[in-house]
């Protein structure tokens, strides 16, 4: 099975830029797409709705303004929006897909960029996203969590760390909450399975060349629970046409879907 996670930053500018046309090509049961910035009513077109893949939606309150959605060759048992909390119902930031034997959500974390109020609202949905994480231990099934995470976890993540540690995205207590995830928790980091090696980067800032220079981020996930950590075959960025600031990141497990 393979999944693919991306930021579009807007779905309407990533399917101007060739993202659906990219993503048809890729063979991916699920793609799990972040922050697309409209309403469903507004996604009709064909473009929008690749043959052969079912599109489900969860937007935000506001117009052109955050919103997740899943993309998927199977019809799931149900579909989930929201984690029961304000910040992320309103914001449209949570969608899940259930399957049989495992679950795939999409998820885009609040940024932290635009000041301390936005940090601040940032650790408030981390605080409860901790929650859910905890809660869903307890649940008899497996999790793909992929999405925006807008924290990288370790230096390795991070080009420039260094002079990055009281920016929001490398934070210490953002980094310690991807400590606790990965570790107390048990959860686990998909690219971490596949390699050790740094520099692996899924969003660039868009000026000087950055992409160009690989100077960027991990800021983009997919998190399975324990049970699904024999089952990661391959992970790999996708580094060609360039939709959005952010690249896909695609995950093959060995799952029957």
């Amino acid at each position: 099975m393979r999944v693919i996670t991306f930021n579009t930053q807007g779905i309407v500018q990533a399917a101007d830029r060739g993202f659906f046309d990219w993503m048809v090509k890729q063979d991916a049961d699920v793609v799990c797409l972040q922050n697309i910035r409209a309403r469903e009513y507004q996604l009709d077109d064909s473009r929008y709705h690749p043959e052969g893949y079912e599109a489900y939606f969860f937007e935000a309150f506001d117009d052109d303004y955050s919103g997740v959605a899943i993309y998927t060759r199977r019809l799931p048992k149900a579909i989930m929006t929201g984690l029961g909390f304000e910040q992320c119902d309103f914001q449209g930031r949570y969608i899940q897909a259930d399957f049989e034997r495992f679950s795939v959500g999409s998820f885009n974390v609040p940024s932290g960029l635009k000041g301390p109020d936005a940090q601040a609202e940032k650790e408030k949905f981390i605080e409860q996203f901790e929650s859910h994480f905890e809660k869903t231990l307890r649940k008899r099934r497996e999790f793909i969590f992929a999405g925006s995470m807008k924290i990288a976890h370790k230096p390795v993540d991070l080009s420039n760390w260094y002079a990055n540690q009281t920016v929001s995205g490398f934070l210490p207590e953002e980094r310690e909450f991807m400590e606790e995830l990965f570790g107390e928790m048990g959860y686990v980091d998909t690219m971490r399975e596949c390699t050790k090696a740094d520099r692996e980067y899924t969003w660039w800032p868009d000026y000087n060349r950055a992409r160009e220079l690989n100077e960027g981020a991990r800021l983009d996930y997919q998190i399975t629970t324990q049970g699904l950590r024999k089952t990661i075959q391959h992970c790999s960025i996708y580094k060609g046409q360039q939709f959005s600031e952010h690249a896909p990141y695609i995950v093959d497990y060995d799952l029957d879907f």
